[in-house]
């Protein structure tokens, strides 16, 4: 059986390391590139981030990560967001007021979260859908890490006749968000699975098979 070559997009926004050696233990061949090719090539695209909305976009711009990701989608082939790598796929991102426009492959904004204490960091449970491949085999109220302060708060694509709806899994820290979309060839975690442990490697594995 072929082994997946999976590209970890190096943009400047940090995380690269530990997300590769994640991804590595559960079997796929990875690189750490900024290289549009190679980028587009690999089987497999994590766009991992860390940081602010803004700059993480402004790094993306500066590699065509925002490009890349497009190409890729547009032919069917698989992207994985982690963390602010699942925020700047949506419309836009708003922090301490300033605006600034993501890749759009999802309509809505990304904002602060509700809670008293912020950042939301640490384990928390997630309500994935019963027909969810990303969390295939994990069992329910399994935990999960995160560290952020900022999420999509609600889905705003519009059911569509044609298109497959896209799975939903939501969590809960001073209010619902989204902590996990799959799309078709597009999957995105708000938490960290790199750093989850077991569940995290679980999940990563049944990324890097569907692949």
């Amino acid at each position: 059986m072929k082994t997946p070559k999976v590209a970890i997009l190096d943009y400047g926004s940090g995380n690269l390391r530990s997300a590769q050696r994640a991804v590595d233990r559960v079997g796929a061949d990875t690189v750490v590139t900024s290289d549009p090719q190679v980028a587009l090539d690999a089987d497999g695209l994590v766009v991992p981030g860390v940081g602010a909305f803004a700059a993480c976009m402004e790094g993306l711009r500066a590699v065509k990560g925002d490009w890349i990701i497009g190409r890729r989608l547009a032919g069917g082939r698989p992207v994985l967001g982690i963390c602010v790598g699942m925020q700047i796929l949506f419309d836009r991102g708003v922090e301490f007021g300033v605006e600034a426009q993501g890749c759009g492959e999802w309509p809505g904004t990304v904002e602060r979260l509700q809670a008293s204490v912020l950042p939301h960091m640490g384990w928390n449970t997630l309500e994935p859908p019963e027909d969810s491949a990303l969390f295939r085999g994990i069992a329910p109220g399994s935990r999960f890490y995160f560290v952020h302060t900022y999420a999509a708060q609600k889905w705003e694509m519009e059911a569509s006749d044609i298109i497959a709806p896209p799975k939903l899994t939501w969590a809960d820290y001073g209010g619902k968000f989204l902590a996990a979309v799959e799309n078709g060839p597009l999957s995105a975690t708000q938490f960290h699975p790199e750093k989850s442990g077991d569940t995290g490697a679980q999940l990563l594995e049944n990324w890097v098979t569907s692949l």
